[in-house]
């Protein structure tokens, strides 16, 4: 298994616990999510994170329970969408991101979404610089759709695929 943390700062020799920015509401027991832990994604997941920090998007792909029908019309022949708002495309297309390849040991599973976190400093593996981000998600099965707005998109919240909504604050009309 291959865990990463997504970033822009191209020098980080260690990774040290921190809360999260904006504490979320928890399930009861979970609420030490919020507390100092470092962060990363699963290669199945890291497309989550192909993206500037700050960059809104929602991302879906089916589960084991998303009817076929649902799948099929939101998802085509993709494994996943990403869809950002159009005035992100050129930022897609400029900026570079630094990906942190992590030693497993360490990481606990959360169960969501490829999500895993540690409760101590870690040492990256490695660091990849990677450019052109608007094209790093076909090569994953995962199509790039770029939209006016997030906003007409809310209702994929009521569907039995699996939604993600990332920096949405930042979207242009999100309420």
């Amino acid at each position: 298994m291959r865990l990463f943390h997504f970033s822009d700062d191209a020098g980080i020799a260690a990774f040290e616990p921190r809360p999260v920015r904006i504490p979320s509401a928890r399930a009861p027991g979970r609420e030490w999510l919020n507390g100092p832990l470092v962060w990363a994604i699963d290669a199945d997941h890291d497309f989550m994170y192909l993206f500037p920090r700050d960059c809104p998007r929602i991302l879906l792909w089916a589960t084991a329970n998303t009817p076929e029908a649902e799948r099929r019309y939101w998802l085509g022949d993709w494994r996943a969408v990403a869809y950002v708002e159009r005035r992100w495309l050129e930022r897609l297309e400029a900026e570079t991101i630094h990906r942190y390849e992590m030693p497993a040991e360490g990481f606990e599973n959360l169960g969501d979404a490829g999500m895993w976190v540690a409760r101590r400093r870690v040492i990256p593996i490695e660091r990849t610089a990677i450019s052109r981000l608007d094209r790093e998600f076909a090569p994953r099965r995962v199509e790039l759709r770029v939209v006016d707005s997030l906003q007409p998109l809310k209702s994929l919240w009521s569907t039995g695929l699996h939604v993600s909504g990332i920096r949405l604050l930042n979207a242009r009309d999100w309420e």
